[in-house]
């Protein structure tokens, strides 16, 4: 989405899931998506949300790619950029003299010259592939520009209000509906997206407002997509049926007000699990979901990570990156880190500095990358401790690799214990590089909205 507020209603309801007395809910549960498989390198992949406009001062694909020595360095394996589409003129936000938004899209197979050329994108793909990251880029299915082409050579690609219009959806008034019950517009859709893989190689797309278009849609896209590259598919979306059409990865909208709850005292650990337990309970076993603190939409319309969980920014970022069947997002800004609402219509850069949250980025995006407990599919269960109204831990866990979580999502002290067979032994500590004895009786002290993370 763009710039309409979202209005977030979480599940409230407790649903308990393959329980057993030992290790309460567990995480197998659902059945994989039919005939649909991940691309292998995104098992515990991490993705990197690239605002190309307001990355930089000169806001270019020439620009960003000075970074990307920079991202490496810190673990990032997957760029998705923002729209690079062209945007239309008529009716844009703000007022035509401006930038615009990036979602009025004005041509799908051109390039917005305001970042620069087809080729000048195609290099940056090119290095970025040489580099080893991944390239994703924002797909717009769901409406265009005013001023798309498809308004005049195909004016029956569009829904009409009750005044025979073309449909505006929302507020997003720079825009106009497109109707997904003509076939035509379909395979045009299709055939623009597979234009993007076959001349620029890129690795596939993350979707914008996915939940907008019908299922059957993506379902017979995303078949002919993969018959020209096993594309990786992020839908702007939450529900299991989208990973039964295809998709990856879903969004983790649902979770965002509760951490901000918990931050804010106005909900307790248990409401916090039950949500958590009922994503656990809907979604295929194999599903992918991107948990965030904070993205393009967040950052502009609703508020910084700062603004929402003030002190707990940090344990909830450990949260998503570690929790179960997390893909964890990081938007353009949080290793500096940004704490300002960046401007969506106009020219804001990011004001770069010392980078100083890089170093605890890199850290939990190494320990993705070296261990396989923190694959998306990788085990999952809660672990009881001594004082559970403060403390959330878990334990993630494939074949002999094992990660322990313990995060105090409160704002005291805490001192308690833990008594489960599981989490003795000597793990790594890895924000700290120490190893620690870890047996019935040992006491965890933890500052407030804190976190440790060990590794065995």
């Amino acid at each position: 989405m763009k710039y309409l507020n979202k209005i977030i209603l979480p599940f409230i309801v407790v649903i308990f899931v393959g329980c057993s007395p030992k290790y309460g809910p567990l995480m197998t549960v659902g059945k994989d998506p039919t005939g649909f498989s991940h691309p292998k390198w995104s098992e515990r992949t991490n993705i990197y949300e690239v605002n190309v406009r307001q990355f930089s001062k000169e806001g270019t694909f020439n620009a960003f790619a000075e970074s990307l020595p920079r991202l490496k360095d810190m673990g990032i394996e997957v760029l998705w950029f923002m729209p690079i589409t062209p945007i239309g003129v008529v009716d844009r936000k703000e007022n035509a003299s401006e930038l615009g938004s990036y979602y009025a899209v004005k041509n799908y197979t051109q390039v917005n010259p305001e970042f620069g050329t087809m080729d000048d994108f195609k290099r940056l793909v090119n290095k970025a592939h040489e580099m080893g990251f991944k390239v994703i880029t924002d797909w717009v299915p769901n409406h265009t520009a005013p001023d798309n082409p498809w308004i005049t050579n195909h004016p029956d690609f569009y829904e009409r209000d009750a005044n025979g219009n073309f449909a505006v959806p929302y507020d997003w008034t720079d825009t106009r509906q497109l109707n997904y019950k003509n076939m035509e517009l379909r395979d045009s859709m299709i055939a623009a997206m597979e234009f993007w893989l076959r001349e620029t190689n890129i690795d596939g797309f993350r979707c914008d407002v996915a939940h907008h278009v019908p299922t059957d849609f993506w379902k017979d896209c995303i078949t002919k997509l993969r018959k020209v590259k096993h594309v990786y598919m992020l839908a702007e979306a939450e529900g299991p049926e989208f990973h039964y059409a295809g998709f990856d990865a879903t969004y983790t909208w649902s979770l965002m007000q509760p951490m901000a709850d918990v931050y804010s005292l106005k909900h307790d650990l248990k409401y916090f699990d039950s949500v958590l337990n009922h994503n656990i309970s809907i979604y295929p076993k194999n599903a992918q979901r991107l948990y965030f603190t904070t993205n393009h939409d967040e950052n502009s319309w609703n508020g910084t990570e700062f603004e929402k969980y003030g002190d707990a920014y940090k344990v909830f970022a450990v949260f998503t990156q570690t929790y179960y069947q997390s893909i964890p997002l990081i938007y353009n800004g949080q290793e500096e880190p940004n704490k300002r609402r960046l401007k969506f219509f106009v020219k804001d850069p990011i004001q770069w500095g010392k980078y100083e949250m890089a170093p605890f980025y890199k850290t939990l995006l190494s320990l993705r990358a070296r261990n396989r407990a923190l694959d998306a599919d990788a085990y999952y269960r809660k672990v009881a401790t001594a004082n559970d109204n403060a403390i959330y831990s878990y334990i993630r866990q494939k074949g002999k690799d094992k990660v322990l979580v313990v995060l105090n999502l409160s704002p005291q002290p805490q001192h308690f214990t833990i008594k489960d067979d599981d989490v003795y032994g000597d793990p790594l500590n890895v924000f700290t590089g120490a190893k620690v004895k870890l047996f019935n009786h040992y006491v965890y002290e933890m500052r407030p909205w804190s976190y440790f993370v060990f590794e065995y």
